[in-house]
């Protein structure tokens, strides 16, 4: 497999379906045994039930940072989707690669993998590590474990390169996730006497409102950075869930919100303003109907921001590679800001185009993959005559 070709190894990698509720060992345990084919060694970071993993491996020394080539395995579903070809089975037409996770993000792997005998074979000064990981898509979950072991190690790599599609733009900031639910307790009774109950929805409502006062509040011209679009952080509602029947005042109701921060704002603030608001406005009100009402906040997931200063080395670096300095920002989130709290410099640019991503036939173009075997090209000369 030494002449294998980033079209190839998409097609492979395009083969297992690693969509993010199902196991990556698949994946993981063939990347493993091809790389094993130079002689290279990969750890393995496992979940919980060992149902998954991160891969990490290294080519060249390890006595020195070198740079990090990072990408997640995991894939949105398919389902429901009206795709005019198979997903999990690549389709190659008029310059586009067809198949889900071409643009998010095994076009990036894929290229990765094919440039392992240029890397191995140049004998390099400074060090390129892959990093795959699992659980990008539901709140960069996976990576965590990996990046905790990372940062226990003498030699921290100079840059970390992460693959998501950008066109091969190089991407210098995104914001912030915060995903949270909120559990309203109210007290049931029948709908004729419902001011002798708790009507759960009615005080989910009121909090919802309340968050899109907050939401309104940040929007506002003062709060701006118009690097991003848009150029605020938001607040949205995305899931709701209560009641049984009509003429039952209802008892339960929650809801997923999700905070999207500017790098530099606190997504716990929204949080705490919400909570705040329900113990000065709403949890009174309800206790003196019921006492055991209540109102409670939970944390789903959330990863920092990215915010890597065009100044830096990391940026001047990824420019070179790129050919690029038109540095942008992007509205969806990365396991970015995680590396760079782990301090690793983060920058963001890959093939492809997150316009495809999670939709019906996602596509890579071809020229767009070539491309990014050429990025990977200059890597290879850098890190040859790296001193």
């Amino acid at each position: 497999m030494s002449d294998v070709t980033s079209r190839a190894l998409l097609e492979r990698l395009i083969g297992f379906a690693t969509v993010s509720r199902d196991s990556n060992l698949a994946l993981i345990e063939f990347v493993r045994d091809y790389l094993a084919q130079f002689d290279i060694e990969s750890e393995l970071f496992y979940n919980a039930e060992r149902t998954k993993a991160n891969l990490f491996a290294t080519i060249g020394p390890r006595d020195r940072g070198g740079i990090v080539l990072s990408g997640h395995t995991d894939v949105v579903p398919a389902d429901g989707q009206p795709w005019t070809v198979d997903p999990f089975r690549l389709t190659e037409k008029d310059g586009r690669m067809y198949g889900r996770g071409t643009a998010d993000m095994k076009g990036f792997l894929a290229s990765v993998l094919a440039s392992v005998p240029m890397f191995v074979e140049r004998k390099l000064n400074m060090p390129v590590h892959l990093a795959f990981s699992y659980d990008e898509e539901v709140g960069c979950l996976g990576v965590r474990p990996m990046l905790a072991q990372l940062e226990k190690r003498a030699h921290k790599p100079v840059l970390c390169l992460i693959g998501e599609p950008t066109s091969l733009t190089p991407v210098l900031g995104h914001k912030g996730k915060l995903a949270m639910r909120c559990q309203v307790k109210g007290a049931p009774c029948h709908s004729a006497y419902a001011p002798y109950g708790v009507n759960a929805i009615q005080y989910a409502a009121r909090l919802i409102n309340r968050l899109e006062e907050i939401g309104e509040a940040l929007a506002q011209p003062d709060h701006h950075d118009a690097r991003f679009d848009p150029p605020f952080s938001t607040v949205q509602t995305g899931v709701i869930k209560g009641g049984r029947a009509l003429n039952i005042v209802p008892a339960e109701c929650e809801f997923d919100f999700e905070v999207r921060a500017l790098p530099g704002f606190d997504a716990n603030a929204v949080a705490g303003d919400l909570h705040a608001y329900a113990q000065a406005e709403l949890l009174p009100k309800m206790r003196a109907v019921k006492s055991d009402t209540d109102i409670r906040l939970e944390a789903l997931s959330a990863y920092p921001a990215l915010a890597t200063s065009p100044d830096s080395e990391a940026a001047r670096l990824v420019a070179l590679l790129s050919g690029s300095t038109e540095f942008g920002t992007v509205a969806f989130g990365t396991e970015g800001g995680l590396f760079d709290e782990a301090g690793i410099p983060t920058v963001v640019c890959g093939p492809g185009s997150m316009d495809q991503g999670h939709k019906p036939d996602e596509y890579v173009s071809i020229e767009q993959l070539h491309d990014c075997d050429a990025m990977l090209v200059r890597l290879a000369d850098h890190l040859s005559t790296a001193a």
